[in-house]
């Protein structure tokens, strides 16, 4: 039988200086990196960050991938995005000041009903998971899945 590779060890990937208590390894994400997952390379994965919070959305790929209606949305957190369904690239960011009410509420329900209801969570953005000066966030807490199954995928 054909042998497994083998899992890259821990050492090839600097460790993060803490691990947020959470059942799977919680993986950060700089802008850089992320910027990797911007659905324009065949077979690598899509991701998208909505409130600091990376999901895959490669299942989504027809959406999210080159060429695709939403691609401008991935390889980044684009929150701001979403909350105004909007896909000027001035609204590509994190950013949420000055959002009315009504987009927040909008953002919210995305963010549960579609982002956490159908794709994998995979990591954060290190906005999300470390203060401005690159301390761990005591705060952060990992967000649940609750109607996530990864059987849904496949």
């Amino acid at each position: 039988s054909a042998l497994l590779p083998a899992l890259p060890t821990a050492t090839a990937e600097p460790e993060l200086r803490f691990r947020p208590p959470a059942e799977a390894p919680v993986r950060l994400f700089t802008e850089p990196e992320l910027a990797r997952y911007d659905g324009q390379q065949e077979g690598q994965p899509i991701y998208l960050a909505v409130k600091g919070v990376v999901f895959d959305v490669t299942s989504g790929k027809e959406f999210y991938g080159k060429g695709a209606p939403y691609n401008a949305l991935v390889g980044k957190d684009s929150t701001r995005g979403v909350a105004k369904m909007s896909l000027d690239p001035a609204d590509l960011t994190h950013d949420t000041t000055g959002l009315t009410e009504e987009e927040l509420k909008s953002l919210d329900d995305i963010f549960n009903n579609v982002y956490k209801a159908k794709y994998p969570i995979v990591g954060y953005t290190s906005r999300r998971i470390l203060n401005e000066d690159g301390s761990p966030n005591l705060d952060f807490k990992p967000e649940d899945q609750p109607h996530f199954n990864i059987k849904d995928e496949f």
